[in-house]
């Protein structure tokens, strides 16, 4: 019997590859030679010419399926790219400033500043506008690290606030922490609510400084937040005797904990101490009292109708802070400050009392906000170059009282660290916009 025939299945013939035209050509560089990397193994055919014959091995069991096509390898074209890196990103970059149009940069516009004036005055101050060096960390008491700078903001009613707290350029140069700090809280909710902000400094040179400014915020803040609600009920009320004594009586305790405290540590009361300086602000919008008081050195200004009014003069006799209302009025008064000059009242003492620490007098003062008005709280950081430099004066009231917006946190902080030779100290500050 013959043997039966066999048949083999049809294979459809692979098409003519099309020949890939001369990169070199295309791109301008040098046709890099072509370079086997592996001499033992045929490289396959890519780049045009008759198809090679399928043999009967490749083609056993497939049907109408076309072979697929050649992956180059190394020592095809692509194998040159391989064995040249640098060839390779060449003739890339080569390729993309060919295919991909290039957009020309715009042009600054004549007049238009490019970047927030850095400073004003005389000349530029001694030292770098930006951070240079850290303090040193202690392994075992990370939590005494203090940021750089704390911005912080809120909008309650026609009141705006913005509150910025940075380290001065000499701390920023000698890697010394911040000796400033700043308090912001919220006690209470709905139109009850108030308002604290609080700044400290430090005393200088002092070591520790900066937790002696933060623990007299806190505990000054927590004793007010205890109080909030008869404090808050004295502001609507216009109670101005009954919330210049007992705010006086709050910060007296405060500071007693904080001579206390350096008692704890071993250091005289000087050593341990800082300035303060508070705004007790109603949450109401039908109420516009704003409270201020404090111990220390600082800053309370007000910017009306383009101009600085400074409303933290020198302390005056006991007989002036009576006035037409009498000792212990209720008239909220606008242009008034409250002091301790060791004389003993009814219902006062002396904020710091022992003979080591120089007597501060505890100031006051309660004042009804106009539309359109901005009040500066401030250290001495800044206080003092705004008394001692008209261009700093000029230059933020030209920023602040020149527009319908207040300005935005990082336009504040800007405005905040626009820096004047020779005062190179922290600055805190917080600025309240009435609408």
């Amino acid at each position: 019997m013959a043997p039966e025939a066999t048949s083999h299945p049809r294979v459809t013939p692979r098409p003519q590859l099309p020949t890939l035209p001369d990169l070199s050509a295309l791109i301008g560089a040098p046709r890099v030679p072509e370079v086997h990397t592996f001499p033992d193994v045929p490289a396959p055919h890519i780049t045009g010419g008759p198809p090679r014959a399928p043999q009967a091995s490749e083609t056993s069991g497939l049907s109408d399926v076309s072979d697929p096509p050649a992956t180059p390898d190394a020592s095809g074209a692509f194998g040159a790219f391989a064995s040249d890196p640098a060839a390779a990103c060449e003739s890339a970059a080569s390729l993309e400033a060919a295919v991909v149009p290039q957009v020309p940069r715009p042009r600054r516009r004549e007049g238009v500043r490019s970047r927030a004036q850095e400073y004003v005055g005389q000349g530029p101050p001694t030292y770098e506008a930006e951070p240079t060096a850290w303090p040193a960390a202690d392994p075992g008491g990370l939590e005494d690290l203090v940021p750089d700078t704390v911005l912080d903001g809120a909008r309650y009613g026609a009141m705006t606030l913005r509150a910025v707290s940075l380290r001065g350029d000499s701390a920023r140069y000698r890697g010394e922490p911040r000796r400033d700090a700043l308090l912001t809280a919220r006690f209470g909710s709905g139109d009850g609510a108030v308002l604290l902000v609080a700044v400290a400094s430090g005393a200088r040179a002092a070591e520790g400084a900066h937790r002696a400014a933060r623990d007299i915020c806190a505990w000054l803040g927590s004793a007010v937040g205890r109080s909030h609600a008869r404090l808050g009920e004295d502001i609507r009320a216009g109670r101005r005797g009954e919330l210049r004594s007992g705010l006086h009586r709050l910060t007296d305790r405060s500071y007693g904990r904080l001579r206390s405290r350096a008692a704890e540590l071993g250091l005289p009361p000087a050593e341990y101490t800082a300035a303060l300086r508070c705004l007790l602000l109603p949450a109401d919008p039908r109420c516009r009292t704003r409270v201020f008081f404090g111990v220390g050195g600082g800053g309370l200004f007000r910017l009306r109708e383009g101009a600085w009014q400074d409303l933290d003069p020198a302390p005056r006799p006991a007989a002036a802070d009576q006035g037409a209302d009498g000792p212990g009025g209720d008239a909220l008064c606008d242009d008034r400050i409250t002091v301790d000059l060791g004389i003993p009242t009814p219902g006062t003492t002396p904020v710091i009392d022992p003979e080591e620490v120089p007597t501060e007098p505890f100031r006051f003062r309660a004042a009804v906000a106009r539309p359109g008005d901005a009040l500066l709280l401030c250290s001495a950081g800044l206080a003092e170059p705004l008394r001692g430099e008209p261009a700093l004066a000029d230059a933020l009231a030209e920023r602040w009282g020149t527009r319908a917006q207040p300005p935005g946190l990082a336009e504040f902080l800007s405005d905040a660290q626009l820096r004047v030779k020779g005062y190179a100290d922290d600055r805190t500050a917080a600025a309240i916009w009435e609408a």
